[in-house]
């Protein structure tokens, strides 16, 4: 008898030491997984890359486009002939993130890439076993992206400010960081994005399919708010009202200066937002959760 409890004791030890080690995964060893799953990816550097540069190259013909404009609002005639254009003074502060919806575009596409692609080739697989619970496996990819989303808005929107100040300056244009909202646009343009990545990432974990995620993604951002504006706004008087609780509305919101009069302000742009990205995120955990892999 105290033969067989003595070879029973080591089978136990060795089956504990195998379900620790198969639920045992900390968030960071996760975190750090997904870390190098994205930036080890060529193409997808690239992307990031070449998001970096429209970006900033967006702001710089901004910039010269603002100086232009400033130019023909200097001439009375030429005044006259643009009645209700925006005054260069009044939007040359929002210059360093004017590429914000072209980094939407791309950082919302390739959100829905990196994610759907590993249910598509059944990578994500392996990853549900080495994370059994699944939840932080998901949570781990929305948090890099994110982040990464977010330095790549904020750091884009800095390089425009700083690119645009030599185009501004001949026009008496040029502004300071300390200018009012600069600052606050500057790191929201970097907030944007990392909200519109966790929208994506998790369209594309509902969708597990990429063309469909990628549609679904640049539909909800910009084809929706265009068929409410121009085809629904005259059915009933709320639409318009309700259309400012849109996506596209809140980021747009998120990076203004100059709030108009009725127009959500930048933190209640920033709610709405959230309040998609967040929506979206549960639904996603919840439906993974439940659903086979």
């Amino acid at each position: 008898m105290a033969h067989t409890a003595t070879a029973s004791a080591p089978q136990t030890t060795t089956a504990s030491r195998r379900t620790t080690t198969g639920s045992g995964v900390s968030f960071g060893r996760v975190l750090k997984s997904e870390w190098i799953k994205v930036t080890t990816v060529p193409s997808t550097v690239i992307l990031l890359a070449i998001t970096l540069i429209v970006m900033v190259g967006f702001a710089a013909l901004f910039a010269w486009q603002t100086t232009v404009l400033l130019d023909f609002q200097s001439d009375p005639e030429m005044a006259a002939q643009m009645q209700g254009a925006p005054d260069a003074t009044s939007i040359v502060s929002t210059i360093p993130g004017s590429g914000v919806v072209f980094g939407q575009l791309l950082i919302g596409s390739l959100a829905v890439v990196l994610i759907a692609s590993e249910w598509g080739t059944g990578m994500i697989r392996s990853t549900m076993v080495a994370v059994p619970k699944r939840i932080p496996a998901l949570l781990a990819k929305q948090l890099v992206f994110a982040l990464i989303a977010f330095v790549l808005g904020a750091g884009s929107a800095f390089l425009g400010y700083l690119v645009a100040q030599p185009i501004l300056t001949p026009s008496e244009l040029n502004f300071s960081l300390g200018t009012d909202g600069v600052l606050l646009h500057i790191i929201n343009t970097g907030s944007v994005l990392a909200l519109v990545a966790v929208m994506a990432m998790s369209i594309g974990t509902l969708l597990r399919n990429t063309a469909g995620g990628v549609v679904t993604t640049i539909g909800l951002l910009f084809v929706v708010p265009i068929l409410v504006m121009t085809l629904l706004a005259g059915i009933a008087d709320w639409i318009p009202d309700a259309a400012r609780f849109l996506p596209d509305a809140g980021a747009a919101q998120m990076v203004a200066i100059d709030i108009a009069d009725g127009a959500l302000n930048q933190w209640q742009g920033a709610l709405v937002l959230g309040g998609w990205a967040l929506g979206l995120l549960l639904i996603s955990l919840l439906v993974t959760k439940k659903r086979d892999v």
